[in-house]
């Protein structure tokens, strides 16, 4: 680290109320996190001023300064040795910023812990399944798909299909591990919760309808009660509220038994009781809440779907400033595993275009008044591609937000094309990387109608912006 940047550093920790303002800090990929006492100490004019800072934002009880990838964690070794705080985990940051919060908040926070440690996974797999996608759609490349046309690929896309799907195969392990880890148990054990909910022995949940429409639903009788011997993938509830149960047994057990025999006794116990749980009393209610809750949503997009959209697209940017946009994961899983697709997801892709579209306005608005603010043209143009790749944060919190109008005429942009999209029940066969490469998740027969969509999302918020930003504020953004 240079001296300047030193120097800056010094300025981040004076422009947020000082060294004893600071309880506890840490660092994520792209920015430093503070919990502090009193957060009004911020002077957040100030703080954004300095070159390295790229924005900031209070969230979830944290306040939060976006540094940038790579860098963050050399700022975070100076911040350490210029104020003498000692680096702390996540956890112990997200232990603090807990106190602060509201009931509301710590749900919503309580999702987000669960939920963001299997985002790579679901992820990845999105992406896999979009290449699955364009090997094997009809009418891309032609009347037949490209394994019809090129049979030697068609076990090449069999193997990727494989892969792609293994996540939402076991997504009950993936979230029994997550959630029992944050419940305060053992993880292993949360992952075999998860497999034991989707033993290969019992029914899937995919070929429930069909065999309770034929009468053909096996059952078990477990203490005089007949349960259905059905398995939950692609479900969340189940595996949620069995993991918190697991995770108190196993705790209750933990303080109880001598240590010389936990071994024999915790697990096995905790399991056991949960199991049996699971499938007479948790599975069945929480299956059936779950697919209450989707078939509502469902219902609302298929017989309001402009306005479902129009309202998700145009606030979606602004559940993401409140962190209110972990809640939707469950529900984008859910509609996957329920009606083969989720339509939320593409509106969330199409959210991110346009924050990164009216990010560029503000570029392309300090270019022709030909503005001296260097790091303002540096930061809107560099924060307007992450967000057409996916990550909004830099645009909406170093750009957007500081001038407002940008932040307005994104969520009008996201708004129209959610109209269109929920209008037309467009789906995505998975969750994946939103912005501009949210494409390769669309289910191909909408790829059309997501292209005009990302026309939309690309053209009315610059538009807009940029009008506003040379008319109305006739480009004195410096002052702002």
């Amino acid at each position: 680290m240079s001296d300047v940047n030193r120097e800056q550093v010094r300025q981040i920790v004076e422009a947020i109320g000082g060294q004893e303002n600071i309880d506890t800090a840490t660092h994520c990929v792209t920015r430093l996190r503070f919990v502090l006492h009193d957060d009004s100490k911020v002077d957040k004019k100030k703080l954004e001023s300095i070159d390295l800072v790229k924005g900031s934002f209070l969230n979830s009880g944290q306040y939060q300064v976006v540094i940038g990838q790579g860098l963050v964690d050399k700022v975070y070794k100076v911040l350490a040795e210029e104020t003498g705080i000692q680096e702390v985990s996540k956890d112990d940051v997200k232990t603090a910023a807990t106190k602060k919060m509201n009931p509301l908040q710590r749900a919503i926070k309580l999702l987000a812990d669960i939920f963001i440690p299997i985002l790579p996974a679901i992820v990845t797999a999105g992406l896999l399944l979009g290449l699955n996608n364009v090997l094997t759609a009809e009418d891309l490349f032609g009347a037949d798909p490209l394994i019809v046309t090129y049979p030697q690929w068609a076990d090449i896309a069999e193997v990727i299909n494989i892969i792609a799907s293994a996540a939402f195969t076991f997504l009950p392990a993936l979230i029994g591990w997550s959630a029992v880890k944050r419940f305060g148990g053992n993880p292993l054990m949360g992952i075999v919760l998860g497999l034991v909910l989707v033993h290969p022995n019992l029914l899937s949940a995919y070929a429930y309808p069909d065999a309770l429409q034929e009468g053909t639903v096996p059952t078990w009788n477990l203490f005089g009660l007949t349960v259905e011997s059905i398995g939950y993938q692609g479900q969340v509830l189940p595996v949620l509220v069995a993991a918190y149960l697991y995770a108190l047994i196993e705790k209750f057990l933990n303080r109880r038994v001598h240590d010389s025999i936990k071994l024999l006794v915790v697990a096995p116990v905790s399991i056991l009781i949960t199991g049996f749980a699971a499938f007479i009393v948790i599975g069945p209610l929480t299956f059936a809440a779950g697919t209450a809750v989707t078939d509502a949503v469902v219902y609302m997009f298929e017989n309001f779907g402009w306005l479902g959209g129009l309202i998700y697209g145009g606030f979606y940017a602004v559940l993401v400033i409140t962190g209110m946009h972990h809640t939707f994961l469950p529900v984008d899983l859910q509609l996957i595993s329920d009606q083969g697709g989720t339509f939320l997801w593409p509106i969330l892709a199409l959210s991110n275009i346009a924050q990164g579209s009216a990010a560029f306005a503000i570029f392309a608005a300090a270019f022709f008044m030909k503005s001296k603010d260097e790091k303002l043209k540096g930061l809107a143009s560099s924060s307007g591609i992450s967000a057409w790749l996916g990550v909004t944060e830099p645009a909406l919190f170093g750009v957007n937000l500081r001038y407002k109008f940008p932040f307005i005429c994104a969520l009008i942009g996201s708004g129209i094309a959610g109209l269109l999209l929920g209008a037309n029940f467009v789906l995505a066969n998975s969750i994946g990387v939103g912005g501009v490469p949210g494409i390769i998740s669309i289910q191909s027969q909408f790829w059309g109608l997501f292209a005009t969509g990302m026309a939309i999302v690309i053209v009315v918020p610059f538009a807009l912006t940029l009008a506003y930003a040379l008319i109305v504020k006739k480009g004195k953004l410096e002052d702002e």
